[in-house]
């Protein structure tokens, strides 16, 4: 069964390519089923660092945005989709216009939201309408970014994450990579599997060892969320 997953959050800077490319390199490690598309067209970090498995759709034209409905269809996958700031607004015309959610409940295709923050109000207020817009007709992750902030007890204590956690969501404390060595890691387009990996990367053994611990955290976070979120190849359960 596909499912989409929107890797989002509408403020920029909160950390929304970092999830969507941890989510693809977890797929990949994995061996995942999966189909990535990129919402930037100025600079996508997904078809920046994953282009042999993105490709870009632009939420305004409607038949461009399509394509992630009928990804979902053609195969039993999990369809990412990288948000950039400021595109929710072509997003819900879209989801609303073609009354999509019915569609993926028709389709038996589940749809995520992946809420992204920094410790400040904007991400609760944004979850706040996230929720209010689709309740209970989609599934919601919330993501603390502890690379964009140090304190969230302001949302752990808000109305907006009693009633997230009401309607079902999950939550995920996304651990921080030492800013340099994630610096090091865009200047060479690397993806996040050469930084841990490839001594040819540009980065020095404890760079890559710092990359290979934080894969390690972040993906014991994916797994915490439970085995249901992702889309596994049928063999996998054998």
């Amino acid at each position: 069964m596909s499912k989409i997953h929107f890797v989002g959050g509408e403020k920029g800077g909160v950390g929304k390519s970092v999830l969507a490319r941890l989510l693809a390199q977890y797929h990949i490690d994995h061996q995942l089923p999966f189909a990535a598309f990129d919402t930037d067209r100025s600079h996508g970090a997904l078809l920046r660092f994953y282009a042999d498995y993105s490709r870009l759709i632009v939420l305004d034209e409607f038949e461009s945005a399509d394509q992630l409905m009928e990804a979902a269809l053609e195969a039993d996958q999990d369809i990412l989709v990288d948000l950039a700031a400021q595109t929710s607004l072509p997003l819900h015309r879209w989801i609303e216009q073609n009354d999509l959610l019915q569609l993926a409940t028709e389709e038996s295709i589940p749809v995520v939201f992946w809420h992204v923050m920094d410790d400040g109000a904007d991400g609760i207020a944004l979850l706040a309408a996230l929720c209010d817009r689709y309740e209970g007709n989609a599934a919601y992750v919330a993501v603390k970014n502890y690379g964009r902030g140090r304190d969230f007890s302001a949302f752990d204590s808000s109305p907006i994450s009693a009633r997230a956690q009401g309607l079902g969501a999950r939550t995920l404390d996304l651990p921080e990579l030492h800013a340099a060595t994630m610096r090091k890691i865009d200047h060479q387009g690397a993806s996040l599997w050469a930084g841990a990996n490839n001594k040819d990367s540009g980065l020095g053994l404890m760079d890559r060892q710092r990359v290979k611990v934080w894969l390690r955290r972040v993906y014991q976070q994916f797994a915490a969320l439970g085995p249901d979120l992702f889309t596994r190849h049928p063999r996998a359960d054998r």
